[in-house]
């Protein structure tokens, strides 16, 4: 009897321990609270980072009050350094971020904080966003978690936020290049790769005066990273051709030669009216698009001048032939490969490679893989084979072709068409692990907009079998908005991936832990 009196009171306690944790809605308010979670990175230089929606629907009657201030708790994954303020925005009516006014902004001193607002609230639902700015010495290893409790309204008093959908950690990243930076309308088409020496190189689209492709106003330039990402050195122009629209080069791919260390990086030339559509059949630049290469044998703190390879790789009848954007590899027996695409005498493009087995001192194509695709990326096999990860015209999912002769021959993959969903866009490739390298693991890792129609959802997938599947255990969401969608991977060290990708007219750099995507 006495055990049971014991089981009973401490039963009772609990009930009373765990409603006094429930904060329910004030008496007399018939509205609700919510808090929806944006999934995208936290990014330095960047002014404002949305990190939730938040919902207030006032009934009919219950308007004609204000949002008095709004309770937020930040998890112990966030360093208060990293953060230099946050902020609230309303938007009255207007679900969506762009046109908010600025409500309040405070200083994050404490794990628990509250921010005054003084916002009017009207009958019906009404939209506010909770945003912070980073500090220029924010740590890049780190993410920030922060999740809306409650909500203080002046007549009604304190409402508890109800949870839309999981606050996860957010990373914190870099807005490389930002749309108008240093007089520049658009930078586009990422390329990213490691150095021997372990620096990073960043490279990418000028566009100076819109954001349309060639012909255009674009040169090439890049960034250098030193220590991983947390820090970038000035854009320098590495490839100009001349000024104006008239001599306009972009699309860049870069590749590192893991023998020697130079680093080749590979663009279209358009002179006058020689891009995409107004290029044609033959050799010359005032027939046809040139494809030019520079290098740097001083881990990118200097560049040749213009090497064009044109006459090694394009045939005559072609209408076009260049790079495919993004990255080159070096295979293990130390050939370098560039994928590569063209359009035929019928402008039916097709994606390829080039090679070089001497050190790029001359060039080689493949033959086409496919026909209406273009945009490829390459990785190499633990058979020595070569799988080719194209962009595809018919839209909806990537084609997948491997060759085992520097593609003089091609093979469709098991994959193809039905592994990775792309809404036509183009898209990056990478290995992560491998066991000729001596790792127990054979890793590719893969980056794309993850829709079929629409350019948004920003995400790295894993595969542990090269490539034959991609498990939805092992893909990261990592930025829901809609963006220009290209992207480029590169491993920055054995246990972490490095990612460079386009939001509108801008380049944005993450640095995601290898265990965050395997989790095991």
């Amino acid at each position: 009897m006495k055990n049971i009196s014991i089981i009973f009171l401490f039963f009772t306690l609990s009930c009373c321990i765990q409603k006094q944790n429930v904060v329910d809605a004030p008496q007399g308010f018939q509205g609700d609270v919510w808090a929806f979670y944006t999934q995208n990175p936290i990014l330095k230089g960047q002014e404002q980072n949305a990190l939730a929606k938040i919902s207030i629907r006032m009934p009919q009657g219950q308007g004609g009050q204000s949002l008095a201030s709004l309770h937020l708790k930040i998890g112990a994954e966030t360093d208060l350094r990293d953060i230099e303020r946050m902020e609230v925005f309303v938007s009255g009516s207007n679900p969506e971020m762009e046109g908010a006014v600025l409500a309040a902004s405070v200083k994050a001193e404490q794990k628990i904080l509250s921010i005054p607002c003084n916002a009017p609230l009207t009958a019906g639902e009404n939209f506010l966003w909770l945003s912070c700015k980073l500090t220029a010495e924010a740590n890049v290893q780190h993410k920030i978690d922060i999740q809306v409790e409650k909500v203080q309204l002046s007549k009604y008093g304190s409402v508890a936020a109800k949870i839309a959908n999981t606050a996860n950690p957010k990373y914190i990243g870099w807005a490389l290049r930002q749309r108008n930076q240093e007089q520049v309308h658009t930078y586009r088409i990422p390329g990213l790769v490691t150095t021997k020496q372990g620096t990073l190189i960043a490279v990418y689209d000028v566009r100076y005066e819109n954001d349309r492709d060639l012909p255009a106003n674009i040169d090439v330039a890049i960034n250098r990273s030193k220590d991983g990402g947390q820090t970038w050195e000035p854009m320098k122009i590495i490839m100009d051709m001349g000024p104006g629209a008239n001599d306009g080069i972009g699309d860049p791919s870069i590749l590192v030669d893991e023998q020697t260390g130079t680093i080749w990086v590979a663009a279209l030339w358009s002179h006058g009216n020689r891009g995409w559509f107004g290029s044609g059949p033959g050799l010359s630049a005032d027939e046809t698009g040139q494809f030019v290469l520079v290098k740097s044998e001083d881990d990118g703190q200097t560049w040749s001048k213009p090497i064009n390879i044109t006459p090694q790789v394009k045939n005559p009848a072609w209408r076009l032939f260049f790079q495919g954007p993004g990255m080159g590899i070096t295979l293990r027996d130390g050939t370098l490969v560039f994928p590569a695409q063209y359009k035929d005498a019928d402008a039916m493009p097709h994606s390829t490679l080039i090679y070089s087995k001497d050190r790029g001192q001359t060039w080689q194509a493949g033959t086409g893989a496919k026909s209406n695709t273009t945009e490829a990326q390459l990785v190499e096999l633990s058979d020595g084979s070569l799988m080719l990860n194209m962009r595809d015209n018919r839209g909806g999912s990537r084609s997948v072709a491997t060759t085992k002769d520097l593609g003089q021959t091609w093979t469709e993959h098991p994959s193809s068409r039905s592994a990775l969903i792309e809404p036509i866009c183009m898209a990056s490739i990478i290995r992560v692990a491998s066991k000729k390298m001596g790792d127990p693991r054979d890793v590719l890792a893969f980056s794309n907009p993850h829709d079929a129609k629409e350019r948004k959802n920003m995400s790295i997938k894993l595969s542990l079998d090269e490539g034959q599947t991609w498990p939805e255990a092992y893909h990261l969401l990592l930025d829901e908005r809609k963006g220009y969608g290209y992207s480029c991977l590169s491993m920055i060290d054995k246990n972490t991936i490095g990612l460079l990708y386009e939001g509108v007219r801008e380049l944005y750099f993450v640095r995601i832990p290898l265990k965050d995507i395997l989790k095991n």
